[in-house]
């Protein structure tokens, strides 16, 4: 399933000076820059969690993700997003400051999380792998397409980040792309970049340098009730 608006900022409209003579040079011009975000659930599919579990489990990243992206600042009803069963793909239009997915949307997300997974049991807490990259994206009648896309679901698949995140008390794991890193994470002091470990990515046909980070659940300090009592 595909939501939001961002096609309607990759209309064709803008290349009314250029001479379109078939259908599949207009669809090759239907072209923009994206920041791109992909999340998948770790462990969604294992044998104890049933079909409720995982209709709970969606429901509560898609919550997570929403809060998240507007408690941040990015709007989450203006960015493109495509389902993916365990997962989604989050397209944001470069008018959107790439700083604000590494400065505040991190903790935020850390955050949404631990209040769904303090609210179910243990079959339906969220863990989540979260990849970030930016670059042209193709838009056609099926969905998107690009090697940016690509970049980023090989990164999110890597198992590099599976490892770092089952190895851990994580909540979430945030792998970037090197581009990523080096142009946005890194020239903000809010992006934290020195919480991030430099890694290699393999996956297919891909091998890279990326960056991982893990992020655990806030402490929820309970505050012992004053005694009130007179000595």
């Amino acid at each position: 399933m595909t939501s939001g608006p961002l096609p309607e900022a990759v209309r064709l409209s803008g290349h009314s000076d250029l001479l379109v003579e078939t259908e599949d040079e207009r669809l090759l011009l239907n072209t923009a820059h994206c920041t791109i975000i992909a999340a998948d659930i770790e462990g969604f599919g294992q044998h104890h969690r049933n079909n409720a579990n995982q209709v709970r489990l969606r429901h509560g990243m898609y919550e997570a993700m929403r809060a998240s992206f507007d408690a941040a600042g990015i709007p989450w009803s203006e960015c493109r997003r495509e389902d993916r069963g365990d997962g989604v793909l989050v397209l944001a239009s470069a008018d959107v400051r790439k700083r604000l997915f590494a400065d505040h949307l991190p903790d935020a997300l850390v955050e949404a999380l631990s209040s769904h997974n303090r609210l179910h049991p243990p079959r339906e807490r969220i863990r989540l792998r979260l990849a970030l990259h930016a670059g042209e994206v193709n838009f056609d009648l099926h969905g998107v397409t690009g090697s940016a896309i690509n970049h980023t679901f090989r990164l999110l698949d890597s198992d590099v980040l599976k490892t770092a995140l089952g190895s851990s008390s994580a909540a979430l794991a945030i792998i970037s792309s090197a581009w990523f890193f080096d142009d946005v994470i890194r020239h903000n002091e809010l992006s934290r970049a020195k919480t991030y470990r430099q890694v290699e990515a393999v996956n297919k046909e891909t091998q890279t340098q990326a960056w991982i980070r893990l992020l655990r659940p806030p402490v929820v300090r309970h505050l012992r009730p004053r005694d009130t009592r007179s000595a």
